[in-house]
């Protein structure tokens, strides 16, 4: 078992939580992304034990975090918006010299490659304008709810595995990310039991759409993730802040967060 994915699945998972920040960024960040989605791919082939030792503890880290952080990311979105959007801003421009390292943009990327950054940078930076107002969680559960609930957890985990695209803002603006989020904080297991099978099916079904692109049009997919990643600054960012004192706290938590993936990018460089 791969036990050092246990905290990058915890990093995943309290990414997962906060609406505008994708689990699959925070993968790319961690530099797992491309090992993730073979790992997905290959969960139901002969090479099945090597990849359950990786995606298992990965798996338990983001339960893990999902479970105990809801109420702390809620409370600090709550009460910190402001440094805490500052701080997940940091930590994905973080992660953009990575990527152009990585893709080798420099040497690969031609002028169409530029376009399909930019298609995806906008694609993401558009979703700013389709917030919905979100409703109170759901009192009363029926059977269309279930299935709402279920296509709810399809659709935000698909977006969850693609960097720059957050499942948690997905949900905010299909309408379900209250009462998904209530149901993780108050255990409310029927409800969590038919998202949770909507994600799983959701990340099978993306992933092999991903690993497809990855095999057969490498730059033309890092060229679309980073623009996807770059499009999510535009979701996150909260706007500057008007007091002084939010604004020194703001650049500091910003800080922060490009400090953190330049260290993990050095851990998982050394580590391998």
């Amino acid at each position: 078992m791969e036990w050092k994915n246990i905290y990058r699945g915890i990093l995943m998972g309290a990414s997962d939580v906060v609406p505008g920040v994708s689990g699959g960024t925070i993968a790319v960040v961690l530099g797992i992304y491309d090992r993730l989605i073979e790992a997905i791919n290959g969960f139901f082939s002969k090479d099945w034990k090597k990849h359950f030792s990786f995606l298992f503890p990965l798996g338990l880290g983001v339960v893990f975090a999902v479970f105990l952080l809801a109420k702390l990311i809620e409370w600090l979105f709550e009460h910190h918006p402001g440094p805490t959007q500052f701080t997940f801003l940091g930590l994905i421009i973080g992660v953009l010299p990575f990527l152009f390292h990585q893709s080798d943009a420099k040497r690969t990327f031609k002028g169409k490659h530029i376009l399909l950054l930019i298609v995806g940078a906008v694609l993401v930076a558009s979703m700013i304008f389709f917030r919905s107002g979100e409703t109170e969680p759901l009192e009363t559960i029926t059977l269309g709810s279930y299935a709402w609930l279920f296509m709810s957890g399809f659709l935000a985990s698909a977006a969850m595995i693609l960097p720059g695209v957050s499942g948690s803002f997905l949900l905010l603006i299909i309408g379900s990310y209250s009462t998904v989020i209530n149901a993780v904080s108050e255990r409310k297991f029927d409800i969590i039991a038919v998202v949770a099978i909507g994600i799983v099916l959701g990340i099978v079904v993306m992933s092999k759409i991903i690993h497809f692109f990855l095999e057969n049009y490498t730059t033309a997919t890092f060229a679309v993730v980073i623009g996807l990643v770059i499009g999510s600054i535009f979701v996150i960012f909260p706007g500057w802040p008007t007091e002084l004192s939010e604004m020194v706290i703001s650049v500091g938590t910003f800080g922060v967060g490009l400090l953190v993936a330049f260290l993990l990018g050095r851990i998982e460089y050394k580590g391998g």
